[in-house]
């Protein structure tokens, strides 16, 4: 027991060192972290020093990176978003799986490599690009949401969708159909439909009012565990329907991109991601058996250039028919020119159903790899002729999307007003707050006010700080409106942020933290209520300008004093008659 405890121990440090390692100095020399991964893995792997050992439960474990990944990129896509994006999921998606498999399958009938029905299967399997792999290197970049970003994404779903065809045509063009497999087949695919509209189901009545249960205890570990039941409840119920799991994650997060939570379960799932996907890209690099590509150079090598070229020439073709401009076409095309990990699940199926030897499914997986380890240096390039075009001054698809917004951090009283007033004067509020109740009434009266804790500044982030016009904190916690002031002015020097402090001795306290404007919670509203009663007393308008200007300037000067010598200072002035009055 002792030993396999170390063992494990030895494995995981392995892991994460390989990685502190290769992602800083990849990333040093911007690279990317994906390749450093890779290079991680090559390293340690059976091809290298040998310290990790090829497993398949460790490839296992590293594929829940992906489903957390997808699931991720579904919060980030609601299902109106999806219907619209419906042309360039079946239409472009659809189109690069049928023409680059047949081109693929045709070249290898041609070269009499092998015959039509493996030459199927194997043009299609590697017609399938790295849903891990090319959304990644989006994120990276924060290019996901780009022109291009719009049309890769939707082919990459396809791809998802198409998974499960191929895999129930396998046993057919191994010539194991018959009836029985095709009522199995409808079996399966109403199966299939039947759990996806039950998720559907479930996601639009039950999920808010269990995730608005959970917030309320106040738990931020049981939120967190809830969001991941979530994830792995729905992966697992798909996966049992014949579909796949990263399919089933990602319809999770689309269930969830119009929740008032999707903040939260962002945050709260982003460190299991990270490294669950770091260990799935080095489990990818293990996968490099370094001896066969030695042996086989010529082959694996060309393979992967072919690969790559084939499928990058008929994306930008595509891209361009589909109305793309041509340099998102040519980066549509490079992101997605890659092999995908799909095609390591279809080339090892069709090795048991003896459409492939052994030999050719290992070499067709190595050259998968390799085309990954290209894409990125690929992108590079691509990206670098691009910058040239845009200096010539290309305008942006995306320029006029980038309008910013405002985030309002608390919806209590004063962050309800102030969303109001902003929002009717024609600017994208983002409201966030901690307080399920407060969350519920905003949404009675039309309101959108995500789940978040405001305090926290990779909340903060993922709400869209650091993209905003402004920040305005107005939450009732003063230490969660400090911190929050002292962490975005640190990560963003130049964020215009404005808060709201509970009281005296609060502002005194956000002072010195450097945010841009403080007004008291009651201070406004009270000069408010003076001004009315003295007018109600005979006061004319212009004797009560001087009096509340007056108790302005008294009120900094008392404030400041207090800020040097404690709260007795300026305590004097407290009860002072107004010179304005005596001069009246």
């Amino acid at each position: 027991m002792a030993v396999e405890g170390g063992d494990f121990l030895f494995q995981a440090a392995t892991y994460l060192g390989a990685a502190a390692i290769a992602v800083p100095l990849f990333n040093r020399f911007k690279l990317g972290s994906i390749l450093g991964y890779l290079a991680a893995g090559m390293v340690v792997g059976p091809g290298g020093l040998n310290l990790l050992h090829q497993e398949e439960g460790v490839f296992h474990v590293a594929e829940l990176g992906v489903v957390l990944f997808l699931f991720v990129i579904g919060l980030e896509l609601s299902l109106s978003r999806l219907w619209a994006l419906r042309d360039n999921i079946f239409g472009l998606g659809a189109a690069q799986m049928t023409v680059t498999g047949a081109v693929i399958a045709g070249l290898f009938v041609a070269a009499q490599v092998m015959p039509a029905p493996a030459a199927i299967i194997a043009g299609l399997s590697l017609a399938f690009s790295s849903t891990a792999f090319a959304l990644q290197l989006m994120k990276e970049r924060g290019e996901l949401n780009s022109s291009y970003g719009a049309r890769a994404f939707p082919v990459l779903l396809f791809q998802d969708l198409a998974v499960i065809p191929l895999l129930a045509a396998i046993p057919f063009l191994a010539g194991a159909g018959s009836d029985a497999p095709a009522a199995a087949g409808w079996n399966d695919s109403a199966k299939a439909a039947g759990v996806i509209v039950a998720l559907v189901l479930i996601g639009k009545y039950a999920l808010n009012p269990i995730l608005r249960l959970v917030a309320s205890s106040g738990s931020r570990e049981a939120f967190a565990a809830t969001a991941l039941f979530i994830v792995a409840a729905t992966a697992l119920a798909v996966g049992w329907a014949g579909l796949s799991m990263a399919l089933g994650a990602f319809l999770a997060g689309a269930l969830l991109a119009d929740s008032a939570y999707r903040h939260q379960i962002e945050v709260d799932i982003e460190p299991f991601r990270g490294l669950l996907l770091g260990l799935f890209f080095i489990s990818i690099g293990m996968r490099l058996d370094l001896t066969l590509i030695l042996d086989a150079w010529g082959v694996v090598l060309g393979g992967a250039l072919g690969l790559v070229l084939i499928k990058m020439a008929i994306l930008y073709a595509l891209a361009r028919l589909f109305g793309a401009r041509r340099q998102d076409a040519f980066m549509t095309g490079a992101v997605l020119s890659q092999g995908g990990e799909f095609a390591f699940v279809t080339l090892a199926l069709g090795t048991e159903a003896a459409l492939f030897s052994n030999v050719e499914a290992t070499l067709m997986s190595a050259i998968v790899t390799v085309s990954m380890v290209a894409t990125p240096f690929l992108l590079l390039l691509v990206r670098g002729l691009s910058k040239k075009k845009e200096s010539r001054g290309e305008p942006l698809d995306e320029a006029q999307q980038r309008s910013g917004h405002i985030l309002v951090v608390g919806f209590g009283r004063m962050g309800q007003i102030i969303s109001q007033v902003l929002g009717n004067s024609g600017f994208d509020v983002i409201a966030i707050d901690r307080n399920p109740s407060h969350i519920h009434n905003a949404q009675r009266y039309g309101f959108k006010v995500y789940y978040g804790d405001g305090a926290r500044l990779d909340t903060l982030i993922t709400a869209g700080a650091l993209d905003a016009k402004a920040v305005i904190l107005c939450m009732d916690d003063p230490a969660s409106v400090n911190h929050a002031v002292a962490a975005l002015r640190e990560r963003a020097p130049a964020l215009p942020i404005f808060a709201v402090a509970h009281d005296r001795m609060h502002e005194i306290a956000l002072r010195p933290l450097g945010p841009d404007f403080i007004v008291r919670e009651t201070l406004e509203s009270s000069l408010l209520l003076a001004r009315n009663v003295l007018e109600r007393l005979g006061f004319d308008e212009r004797l009560i300008d001087d009096v509340v200007q007056e108790f302005r300037k008294r009120d900094r000067e008392r404030l400041l004093a207090q800020m040097d010598y404690g709260p007795e200072a300026g305590k004097d002035v407290m009860h002072q008659r107004f010179e304005a009055i005596d001069r009246k």
